[in-house]
């Protein structure tokens, strides 16, 4: 299992991208106590592929 941090510097990304992606669920992870450890395995694909494995629903309309 990789840090946030860690999981930040491989993707090049920061690592609130990495905690939005863990909460969108783009990203599996799992907490220990008030941090977040995600699998290189995860990580690893998602470089490899480029893609992360959420769906895309359609386009939504954002306008208040």
């Amino acid at each position: 299992f990789m840090t946030v941090t860690e999981v930040a510097e491989m993707m090049r990304v920061s690592r609130m991208t990495v905690y939005r992606m863990i909460h969108a669920g783009e990203l599996p992870a799992v907490r220990f106590g008030r941090s977040y450890r995600v699998p290189q395995a995860a990580v690893e694909e998602i470089l490899q592929t480029g893609t992360t494995q959420v769906p895309v629903t359609g386009t939504e309309d954002h306008r208040a």
